[in-house]
């Protein structure tokens, strides 16, 4: 017989007061502070609108993160939390907190870790503080009262809670410090962008997300708001299809124009660690200007499917902003015909801080990959590496493997299959694979213990899928 622990006196008030809508209601004023969380989560996931809208206008700490309770919106409970900030403003209802901020992103919150299980009801204005990144700007710190932090994924089809909140937000812009730390841009108008861009200021976004179709004129318009983002971490360009900043029959000064004053924004980047660029073939001949334009050296470059230029690959060894990288993606950069002197260079610099170099797809040879591994074997920091779809022979992969040594961080390793494993059309022999893959395994195991390895073929013409060997081993469609 299990016997289970008896609820707690806090639990037992919190069910009589959710089996009475009416008694909460009336007692939300007189609440101990240590009851709010608890009973607020309850009220929140059993969708007790009227409860959650009296307990967000009477919340007694200086932050709401409802944003975390959010992991399954639902329209009707979102709705009764904007009810209640409303209330604030209107003063249909008297404040007993002050509550400075509303969370709304969908992220874990230690809020709710330190109140969980509280039973003492103290309450403390020092009991939470407010995160340093949701810190209140000095022009808008004495204008207005509530600060609503957001996330927005901007998308043709808005889903019902983020198309309530945006016109909830714009109509309330005036009263409200409404601010956006995370932003997705996906094919929308120009026009509607900067019209939410007057709501929520471009100078609170940290990550920004721009997959969009616009050409290099429609990106132009879009600079002036681009260029106050000056808090920017996180920046991702990265367009929905190949060649979408091609334009047919355009004059290519003006064209040359826009790519420069786009160029010219990365200097107002005060904060830019991260970026990644995916298909901005307009910017090919142009790396070496963006990365001199960085004021801050650079934690992750992500330049993927890209028409590097030798000028481009030439720039990595002498731009300072690259010299502290510990991420390089150049995933489906194709670098077979390229000079990968400028790329050692770069590797030299970041040897002891470089933790993941993903080079998938870059076609590289054996007398590249045999240039760089001087370099590659004092990466000591090296925690992943990824080399699927290169050209490198038996001869030297096992070659590249006996010089690892130095990896003793070495997590995920994922290496081409050796190119003794196709046949003369460019099909996989599958004993061969097997067999040679093995024998790469063994020796790499010879001078060190691989967390996980793999070796991964090229795309099966027949089915389009890869067959890998080693931990998570799998095999195409037309082996199985």
């Amino acid at each position: 017989m299990s016997l289970q622990n008896p609820p707690t006196l806090q639990k037992l008030a919190r069910q009589s007061l959710l089996s009475s809508e009416a008694l909460a209601m009336s007692s939300v004023k007189e609440l101990p502070c240590g009851l709010f969380p608890a009973l607020f989560k309850d009220a929140f996931t059993g969708r007790h609108t009227n409860l959650v809208k009296a307990m967000v206008a009477a919340w007694p700490f200086p932050c709401l993160p409802v944003g975390a309770l959010m992991k399954t919106p639902d329209l009707e409970t979102f709705h009764a939390v904007l009810d209640g900030v409303d209330m604030r403003l209107t003063r249909k209802f008297h404040p007993r907190g002050k509550v400075q901020v509303l969370d709304l992103r969908n992220v874990h919150h230690a809020f709710w870790n330190i109140w969980a299980g509280t039973e003492d009801g103290s309450c403390s204005s020092e009991t939470f503080n407010e995160k340093p990144g949701l810190k209140v700007l000095p022009r808008y710190g004495l204008r207005r009262q509530v600060k609503v932090v957001a996330d927005l994924c901007l998308r043709p089809r808005l889903d019902e809670t983020q198309a309530c909140f945006l016109k909830w937000a714009q109509q309330r812009k005036d009263s409200l410090h409404l601010c956006c730390t995370k932003m997705q841009i996906w094919a929308m108008p120009v026009n509607f962008i900067k019209e939410i861009l007057t709501v929520f200021h471009p100078e609170h976004i940290e990550e920004l997300e721009l997959n969009t179709e616009w050409n290099v004129f429609k990106l132009a318009q879009f600079a002036p708001c681009f260029g106050q983002m000056r808090n920017l971490r996180k920046l991702l360009l990265a367009p929905l299809y190949k060649n979408v900043f091609k334009i047919a029959n355009s004059t290519g000064d003006r064209e040359d124009k826009c790519v420069k004053e786009f160029i010219s924004l990365f200097s107002k980047f005060n904060c830019l660690q991260h970026l990644s660029m995916s298909g901005i073939h307009f910017l090919t001949d142009h790396m070496n200007q963006v990365f001199r334009c960085l004021l801050t050296p650079l934690v992750t470059l992500s330049i993927s499917h890209y028409k590097i230029s030798q000028s481009d690959l030439d720039s990595f060894c002498y731009c300072e902003s690259l010299f502290q990288l510990k991420h390089l993606e150049m995933r489906g950069v194709v670098l077979r015909d390229l000079d990968l002197m400028p790329l050692r260079g770069l590797l030299e610099k970041v040897a002891d801080t470089l933790e993941t170099l993903d080079l998938q797809g870059c076609r590289m040879k054996d007398s590249q990959l045999s240039a760089l591994l001087p370099v590659l074997r004092q990466c000591s920091q090296l925690t992943k590496v990824n080399f699927y779809n290169n050209d490198f022979s038996m001869l030297v992969l096992k070659d590249f493997l006996q010089h690892t040594a130095n990896w003793s961080k070495m997590n995920v390793e994922q290496y081409p299959a050796p190119l003794e494993c196709y046949d003369e059309l460019a099909h996989v022999s599958r004993e061969m694979f097997a067999h040679l893959s093995q024998e790469l395994m063994d020796t790499l195991r010879a001078i060190r213990q691989p967390e996980s390895i793999s070796f991964g073929t090229g795309s099966c013409h027949k089915c389009g899928e890869h067959c890998v060997y080693g931990q998570g081993a799998r095999l195409c469609g037309c082996w199985q």
